[in-house]
């Protein structure tokens, strides 16, 4: 959220201003007293419903990423706590460890295909250790570089990502229909390697148009 609220704002004290209100706004929710603002009143009728756990929705709103470990963690907070936050409202307690390996990788994949769109405006947010790892500077990627220094940053983090995914493996037999996530993030990690670890290749700007097909058949056959 950090992330979407600074592109999106020109000044920094305004986005200070909104991070807070969505830190005030879940204290409001929390005391059936909501924000009058639309979000804030659908969520308020999601906790109220679904009891959903406070410490999830705070996580979302305070946590920011400087390496890979931080990345992991910034996805952790951010993309787990959602799928928890799912968990609760399907009344399912035995994928957790499932939907934190997925929200990891869910994240470090996310941080990966923003950075074409980020580095058009000058920013970077991968992980500063990956990059000084392999002598990638920030501006190789703002250029939009395609070296083998830049490729070999993109693989270490996309491998990251990877591994998560073969642990949800271990869960397999318990792991329920949403979690078809993963072969979303899946098709991006192998078009990622056909494209030789080329963040910025052209094939990776556009969605997969068969991927829907192959949810649908994933989903009918109970393949996750």
């Amino acid at each position: 959220l950090w992330i979407w609220v600074k592109d999106s704002v020109s000044q920094k004290t305004i986005g200070l201003m909104r991070m807070q209100f969505w830190k005030t706004a879940i204290e409001e929710i929390f005391c059936d007293e909501p924000p009058n603002q639309p979000v804030s009143s659908e969520l308020w009728r999601a906790v109220r419903k679904h009891y959903l756990t406070k410490r999830w929705l705070q996580r979302i709103v305070t946590d920011r990423v400087r390496n890979l470990q931080e990345l992991e963690s910034y996805s952790e907070n951010t993309q787990s706590s959602l799928l928890y936050l799912l968990l609760e409202t399907l009344k399912d307690v035995h994928v957790d460890h499932a939907a934190s390996h997925i929200g990891k990788a869910q994240g470090i994949v996310t941080c990966l295909r923003a950075t074409p769109h980020h580095s058009r405006r000058r920013r970077v947010y991968l992980p500063m250790d990956i990059c000084i790892k392999h002598g990638a500077s920030q501006e190789e990627f703002i250029r939009g570089s395609r070296d083998g220094a830049v490729k070999d940053v993109v693989f270490d983090i996309a491998s990251q990502a990877h591994a998560h995914l073969q642990h949800v493996r271990i869960y397999e037999t318990k792991v329920c229909g949403f979690l078809l996530l993963q072969v979303v993030l899946e098709d991006y990690l192998q078009r990622l390697r056909r494209a030789d670890f080329d963040v910025f290749h052209p094939s990776l700007q556009n969605r997969n148009p068969l991927l829907p097909l192959q949810l649908y058949i994933r989903s009918w056959r109970s393949i996750y």
